[in-house]
């Protein structure tokens, strides 16, 4: 117990506290500070006051910041809707050069499993190759000033730009592209893949016979010098474009082009062993793998939603970027329809193949019209394609040409079908698309738009042919196109490449529904040249 003098002592002593202390004392904010540096942990009290550091450090920054102009708003503004842009067309490149593997598992599964690795190595080099050649060479000439045939300048992505500024204000030697507000790279790598499709339809109508090397160097020669002219007429500013000629995202461009080129090929190449029997009929050779290819199949269809909307270069308010989205789906989707009755009615039963080329032959046909026409006009377009794709089989299969995936029919005959849609089905710049093309012949724009179209799908064919024709030529004189009749029938995975796709199952020895005699009984030992 306290006795009475340490009672009063007690008193007195906390009569002496000042009131400063009393109130410092009772200070909640102060009882907070002392509970958090004696009560808490170590790792908590760091925790808190690092955080009321940088709490202080934000307020500073925001207190001594300058306040907002006209100009850094709209510098902001800008530079937020080139950072947007340059993002979906990125993005929608990305799309495209994923196709690289639709393209790759089409191929290998529409043809026979001993020549898997010889197209697989194609479809993968093709794209490295298409990146050299298109970045030393091919960019310049197609999207440089120059003449209205050709560009001149630009050869390794250099001269003056000053992307991405647009119309006026744009300072370089691509003005071709100053209508879009996205950097040179962006440019480039978007146009890039596009010219990488071009070389990889040319590998499925090739497929089986040609020689690796052969192959490698025709892509450089196309994607470096066949490919840029006549894209430079359209894509270009040149003299096609001057015209009034449209192809939105590359029926002709990109498709007829790679099928024109497939097509001489094809020619130059004659076909498969066992192809044709002695008295001209047709054998099916049959491809070794249907799930590879309808996986394929859809990749593409996945690709082309980067195809067709990523080639607005620009986001705007999505609404053009929906619209080709939707026609593009739909012309592909009728397309599949399509060449499934066509099939079903032709042939007797809904083959899968020309499903998958109905398909594709609609996404073909509405590349060139789609940001231009009607949903319902992209899906009547669809449908065409996916039955003449069935009947252009037929055809070309009838003519000695060989074509093991349909690659011509495809892309070369809706590719051309597409782009005269354009000037049947054109509304013009109804669904927000600018520039655009005069009104179709069925929307009451009369044939001028149609005219234009028709003589620039002439142009570009033709100019396509005689260039593919000389390179075709040259390879064949100096080279040799084709591997020789032993090494096809080997198969080309252990003749060009010494490995085989699926090692350990059992060789194919048989050439589909060819029996001994459908083909020559002399063919080992012979070289096609």
């Amino acid at each position: 117990m306290l006795s009475r003098t340490n009672l009063k002592k007690k008193t007195r002593n906390r009569q002496r506290i000042s009131p400063n202390r009393t109130f410092i004392t009772r200070n909640p904010v102060v009882r907070s500070l002392k509970f958090i540096a004696t009560q808490l942990a170590p790792t908590w009290r760091t925790c808190i006051l690092l955080t009321s550091a940088i709490f202080l450090l934000w307020s500073y920054a925001a207190a001594a910041q300058q306040p907002a102009t006209l100009d850094s708003v709209a510098q902001t503004t800008t530079d937020l809707r080139v950072g947007l842009d340059t993002m979906w067309v990125m993005v929608a490149g990305f799309l495209v050069f994923f196709m690289n593997a639709g393209f790759c598992m089409l191929e290998a599964g529409f043809c026979r499993e001993k020549n898997s690795v010889n197209i697989l190595s194609k479809n993968l080099v093709v794209f490295a190759l298409s990146t050299v050649a298109f970045w030393a060479i091919g960019f310049g000439l197609m999207f440089s000033d120059g003449s209205p045939f050709v560009g001149f300048g630009g050869f390794f992505l250099t001269g003056v730009d000053n992307s991405p500024a647009t119309a006026d204000a744009y300072q370089g030697i691509f003005s071709a592209l100053n209508w879009t507000g996205i950097p040179l790279g962006a440019k480039f790598f978007f146009q890039l893949v596009f010219a990488g499709t071009a070389a990889t339809i040319v590998s499925g109508a090739v497929a089986e016979r040609i020689k690796f090397v052969d192959f490698l160097i025709f892509s450089l020669l196309l994607v470096g010098i066949s490919y840029p002219i006549t894209g430079h007429w359209i894509w270009g500013g040149g003299w096609l474009a001057a015209a009034g000629f449209y192809d939105f995202a590359g029926s002709t461009v990109v498709h007829a082009v790679g099928g024109w080129a497939a097509l001489m090929g094809a020619a130059f190449l004659g076909p498969r062993i066992g192809k044709y029997a002695t008295d001209g009929r047709s054998n099916a050779i049959p491809g070794h793998n249907m799930g590879i290819a309808t996986l394929g199949a859809l990749i593409l269809w996945l690709g082309w939603f980067g195809f067709n909307p990523g080639s607005t270069m620009g986001v705007g308010n999505g609404s053009l970027i929906a619209h080709i989205a939707l026609t593009t789906n739909t012309a592909g989707a009728f397309g599949a329809l399509a060449a499934t009755i066509t099939a079903w009615v032709v042939l007797g039963k809904p083959d899968l193949s020309m499903i998958i080329n109905g398909l594709l032959a609609g996404l073909v046909a509405v590349t060139a019209p789609c940001a231009f026409v009607s949903v319902p006009s992209a899906a009547l377009i669809g449908a065409i394609g996916g039955i003449i794709v069935v009947f252009a089989v037929g055809f070309f299969d009838s003519i000695k040409i060989d074509d093991p995936v349909g690659a011509v029919s495809v892309h070369l005959v809706n590719g051309i079908w597409g782009t005269l849609a354009l000037g049947l089905f054109s509304q013009g710049d109804l669904f927000g698309a600018d520039p655009a093309p005069a009104l179709g012949l069925l929307f009451g724009g009369g044939i001028g738009q149609l005219w234009i179209q028709l003589i620039g799908t002439l142009s570009v064919g033709g100019m396509t042919v005689l260039i593919s024709s000389i390179f075709w030529i040259a390879l064949k004189a100096i080279l040799g196109i084709r591997v020789t009749a032993e090494e096809e029938m080997v198969g080309l995975d252990i003749s060009e490449h010494g490995m085989e796709g699926y090692a350990g199952f059992a060789k194919e020895t048989t050439l589909g529904s060819a029996t001994q005699h459908d083909f020559p009984s002399d063919i080992v030992g012979k070289t096609y040249q």
